[in-house]
């Protein structure tokens, strides 16, 4: 803290916040931007196309997650199918010892049957058909991840140079504040 009061700092920062302000001029006039309603436009439109694609992602990685819960429950119900049929079978003392004997596979089963029913599934979809689409959601989300990864990039680099103009420019709302009370008087 006390290295920010010195002067050579205050140099220092001066200089940095020129190089930056240069680098953003720069970057402005590369890509074309040198009015401010353009240098919005592109960043409405940078934030619209991350925000679209982390959406598409977020909705693939959320049924990958449904797919493997699924999964899990099919693969339990039938690993514990035939307990639960024999348990059905019985009555009375024979069906509680059964019941002692199995529980875990038995409540094992009904917990994937309620689940089952939770989904409104009158038939299981076969593992392959889950399997198949598991792969091309992750296929999915793989090709999307370098588009994805440029994008936040992309909006990166036009909020920091608007943030940049606007501080340039005093834009903030500081600085539409003051102009305002400048207005009234």
């Amino acid at each position: 803290m006390q290295k920010i009061n010195t002067p050579g700092f205050e140099r220092w920062a001066k200089i940095f916040n020129l190089k930056e302000m240069a680098k953003t001029v720069m970057y402005l006039q590369e890509n074309g931007l040198t009015d401010l309603g353009k240098l919005e436009k592109a960043c409405d439109a940078a934030v619209q196309k991350f925000n679209d694609l982390a959406d598409q992602t977020k909705a693939a990685s959320a049924r990958m997650k449904d797919i493997s819960e699924l999964q899990r429950h099919i693969g339990t119900y039938s690993k514990t199918r035939e307990v639960y049929v024999q348990y059905r079978k019985l009555t009375g003392r024979k069906q509680a010892k059964f019941y002692e004997q199995h529980t875990s596979e038995i409540e094992g089963c009904q917990a994937a049957k309620r689940y089952f029913d939770s989904l409104g599934l009158k038939k299981l979809p076969s593992m392959q058909s889950l399997k198949q689409e598991y792969a091309k959601l992750q296929a999915e989300n793989k090709k999307r991840y370098p588009e994805y990864k440029q994008a936040r990039e992309k909006k990166i680099e036009l909020l920091t140079a608007k943030n940049n103009v606007e501080r340039i420019l005093d834009v903030t709302e500081k600085g539409k504040n003051r102009d305002r009370q400048q207005e009234a008087r």
